[in-house]
């Protein structure tokens, strides 16, 4: 097991921010999306889709929606789409009802398409030498993304992938300890004693880690994110339902 190098990769994983100009090959994007088409699927339905984002002006507008500039400025940059209007499509054409599509049990499926094939794809991007970094940042203002890529009824951006050379090495984030993860036969209320031994490891690491130094806790991380967001993030379920997902 020491020597199982798809563990060491996943278990060494880091989101890259800084890339070099340096553009990723047409062979590698190719092969990236290979990898994001061979992942699981529920029922088989292949609920997901992906765009690539070449525009120079469009990558432009998302870094402005995201807030980072690597939006636009890393190799290649991905938008993972949850996609039921392919099926309706076919549902459509076959003239048979596609109700189905719309409720939360498809819906969700379709989420899930998503972003398993958006791991697969970071993970096989780390495993060639590239770095990644997952963007849900473009949920900012989703139905301006919506707008941007044409996305019609029955599909949603569910996150973007910036990938590239990594013109940085950044300290490994320490996890959550397993055991507040992880239960055995049922779920487990959450152990104080971890919790507070987790606080001082990442107070730790964010004091002493080569760049952007700062003193916090995953507690206080933890609660300044329930207490803040992006104005148009209140709006997802509406533009979902919008969409045509969860319906029912």
């Amino acid at each position: 097991m020491q020597n199982n190098e798809t563990l060491h990769l996943l278990t060494h994983h880091r989101s890259i921010r800084h890339f070099k100009n340096q553009p990723v090959p047409q062979d590698t994007i190719q092969a990236l999306l290979n990898a994001a088409q061979r992942t699981s699927s529920s029922m088989f339905m292949q609920q997901f889709s992906v765009i690539s984002v070449t525009d120079p002006e469009l990558k432009k507008q998302l870094a402005e929606i995201t807030t980072y500039p690597f939006t636009k400025s890393s190799g290649h940059l991905f938008i993972m789409i949850a996609d039921q209007h392919r099926n309706e499509f076919i549902g459509q054409e076959a003239k048979v009802s596609t109700q189905l599509l719309h409720d939360g049990d498809r819906s969700l499926a379709a989420f899930d398409d998503a972003a398993l094939a958006g791991q697969s794809i970071v993970t096989a991007a780390e495993s060639m030498g590239l770095g990644a970094v997952i963007l849900g940042s473009i949920l900012n203002d989703a139905q301006q993304v919506i707008d941007l890529l044409h996305l019609p009824k029955l599909t949603f951006p569910v996150f973007g992938i910036a990938i590239g050379y990594p013109d940085e090495k950044p300290d490994l984030k320490p996890r959550l300890p397993l055991k507040t993860v992880h239960f055995e036969n049922y779920y487990q209320e959450p152990d104080q004693k971890l919790l507070d031994d987790y606080d001082q490891t990442i107070h730790d690491y964010y004091a002493q880690r080569g760049s952007n130094n700062r003193s916090e806790t995953y507690r206080h991380h933890i609660l300044h994110d329930m207490q803040v967001s992006p104005k148009k993030r209140f709006q997802i379920l509406a533009v979902l339902k919008k969409q045509g997902f969860f319906e029912n």
